[in-house]
């Protein structure tokens, strides 16, 4: 009968494999688990979900497939030694896999967050800080050259908060410089879809499509894909990790909002929150740091 380290040593090897995910309840024989286990993180990422880390959990588990449920501070130990990405649901376990699979792995831990609304930026700053990320200050170069860009009243600081002073080619411009910049590694960029919220607000009033309200809001339709297509290709460009999030992305399932879906016609997630960005981000750095510990 073939058990989770085959599957693993076979998924280790096969080229058409970038990620890994699995669940399990328990662990028959240990040392195999952990060797197939490292054959895989030396390679590519793997992401675990564990039923049983509770006691009732563990009673589950026993009654479901037998399992003995090991003490779960030393699988937790043991799966940080083997750099095998735990999650705790298996939400978190699919968003990561899939930031794996499309997110490039980061060159450290400093952190920029460009967002066009305030609020979005606090709430991203204490999500960095309790994950472990570095908020840098903003280099002053790199603000100089946001500051040619907008009116005088954005943040000048570390979350950019453009403040609503940007014009059409403002984002994707701040975006390029914010990649390019050697002290950044990553990058969380918030606010994509306002401008198609409008755009849906004009559309379901009373005076559409006249007095020019047709073309303004497919101009805003436009930008909130210009902007998922700019993060898109800035974080290729410099190979570094550019995570969207918007709580818009929810609108999807009443209109169809043209940000979170042109994120998605990128290949990449448009994150629900910036907390969930910012979770995947500290999966993507810890990966990022094991593979380094390895040379």
């Amino acid at each position: 009968q073939l058990t989770l380290a085959d599957y693993l040593e076979y998924f280790a090897a096969d080229p058409d494999t970038d990620v890994g995910l699995t669940y399990l309840e328990g662990v028959g024989d240990g040392e195999r688990f952990c060797e197939a286990a490292a054959r895989m993180t030396e390679k590519k990422p793997l992401v675990l979900v564990k039923g049983g880390a509770e006691e009732a959990g563990a009673r589950a588990a026993a009654s479901h497939t037998g399992s003995l449920a090991s003490d779960d501070r030393v699988f937790s130990g043991v799966c940080r030694q083997l750099g095998i990405t735990r999650a705790e649901t298996v939400e978190d376990a699919y968003e990561y896999a899939a930031t794996f699979a499309t997110q490039p792995l980061p060159e450290g831990r400093n952190t920029v967050i460009l967002t066009t609304a305030g609020g979005w930026g606090v709430l991203a700053a204490d999500a960095c800080s309790k994950a472990g990320l570095r908020q840098i200050p903003l280099p002053d170069d790199l603000r100089r050259d946001v500051d040619k860009l907008v009116p005088p009243r954005w943040s000048k600081a570390n979350p950019i908060d453009l403040a609503g002073g940007e014009t059409r080619d403002t984002i994707p411009e701040v975006m390029e410089l914010v990649c390019a910049h050697p002290e950044v590694h990553a990058v969380i960029y918030l606010g994509i879809g306002i401008q198609s919220g409008q755009a849906n607000a004009f559309a379901t009033g009373e005076f559409y499509p006249e007095h020019g309200l047709e073309r303004i809001a497919d101009y805003h339709r436009r930008q909130d894909r210009r902007y998922a297509e700019a993060a898109h290709e800035a974080s290729e460009k410099h190979q570094k990790p550019v995570l969207t999030a918007s709580e818009l992305v929810f609108t999807d399932r009443d209109y169809g909002n043209p940000g979170p879906l042109g994120v998605r016609e990128t290949g990449r997630i448009c994150y629900p929150s910036a907390h969930r960005a910012i979770d995947c981000l500290r999966a993507l750095c810890e990966y990022a740091e094991f593979r380094r510990g390895l040379c």
